[in-house]
């Protein structure tokens, strides 16, 4: 039951408004270069295999100069559901230059969210969501890749060393 997570039933006009706003933030986002450019989830002319291949590449790269090269995987299969709702307004506001009525309108479509669960014929109370961004919505994607975009470059500045090191021969 931990696995599970649960969707959202959003109307069709609610899916509409969605679209028309995720539109308008994809072309922001575009036309100021705002995401990481191996951003490849959740974006036009990118996907799983474009991924690939530039890591394939990356690391054929690195084994053909003769470094070692060490990969590092990270599982965010249920990242969705841990995004905090003031940090993500904060983020798209400073990092995204979103502000006055799209920033008032962004902060509602998360704010006051509630779930009811159903289970079998027993229902629970409405319960406030304070975190996530709901799973069937249109700008759940976007808002979680704003997120977690500067990952890139916490990753790509990180103080602790190059990712590839010269390999020693004997």
């Amino acid at each position: 039951m931990n696995s599970f997570r649960p969707i959202s039933n959003l109307s069709f006009l609610s899916k509409l408004v969605e679209r028309a706003a995720a539109d308008r933030l994809k072309a922001h986002f575009d036309s100021q270069q705002l995401l990481p450019c191996r951003q490849s989830a959740y974006r036009a002319r990118h996907s799983t295999e474009t991924a690939i291949i530039a890591v394939h590449d990356e690391i054929t790269r690195t084994i053909d100069d003769g470094n070692v090269c060490a990969l590092v995987l990270l599982d965010l299969s249920a990242a969705f559901d841990t995004v905090d709702h003031q940090t993500l307004i904060r983020v798209v506001s400073c990092r995204f230059g979103v502000a006055d009525l799209a920033l008032n309108w962004c902060s509602s479509y998360l704010n006051q969210r509630s779930q009811t669960f159903h289970v079998g014929v027993h229902q629970s109370g409405p319960h406030i969501i304070d975190c996530g961004v709901p799973q069937g919505s249109v700008l759940g994607p976007l808002k979680f890749i704003s997120y977690t975009e500067d990952s890139a470059d916490l990753i790509t500045s990180a103080s602790w060393g190059t990712i590839c090191t010269p390999m020693t021969r004997s």
